[in-house]
């Protein structure tokens, strides 16, 4: 299935110069939603994944139905003072400034095999950020996937040596 002829491209959004990649048409497809969800399933089988972690909030969505078709958890990990129990966290470098992700304590087993998932690869600052707190934990990075990478943006190189998977390319 050719996935990209369900993401709508937004010209000029968030601001002027940018081709936004809209999944939302991608998500109220059922049958590209589940194939996309499929070719990730998979590719964590394959992985022999124990847990799904994904940062807010579009790595909910590409995670959760992931765990529910593997049969394991998801955890969850979101901006600072919005998990309700003891967390460790990491700050990471935005365009404009930094900003902070946190994970409960207790999310993830030391030695448990850990698949991140999320829509878009761009610079890969969230998601290097979300790989330092289940490494934190103790857990193993055992693959990293998303709906789209940016490859122009090069953030593939700032996850050098973990296995990724991504669905299409722009």
């Amino acid at each position: 299935m050719d996935l990209k002829q369900y993401v709508t491209i937004v010209e000029d959004w968030p601001k002027e110069g940018i081709r936004f990649k809209d999944i939302t048409t991608l998500m109220d497809n059922g049958d590209a939603y589940r194939y996309a969800t499929d070719q990730i399933v998979t590719y964590a089988k394959e992985k022999q994944i124990d847990i799904v972690v994904g940062p807010e909030a579009r790595g909910f969505i590409i995670g959760c139905p992931v765990a529910y078709s593997l049969g394991v958890g998801f955890a969850p990990v979101r901006k600072e003072g919005k998990l309700p129990r003891e967390t460790i966290k990491v700050s990471y470098g935005l365009e404009y400034g930094k900003d902070v992700l946190t994970i409960h304590k207790d999310a993830i087993k030391p030695g448990q095999r850990v698949l991140i998932t999320d829509d878009l690869l761009a610079t890969g600052g969230t998601i290097d950020a979300t790989i330092k707190l289940v490494e934190e934990l103790g857990g193993v990075v055992a693959g990293i996937a998303f709906l789209i990478e940016l490859s122009y943006l090069e953030g593939r190189k700032n996850l050098d040596g973990y296995n990724i998977l991504t669905l299409m390319e722009y």
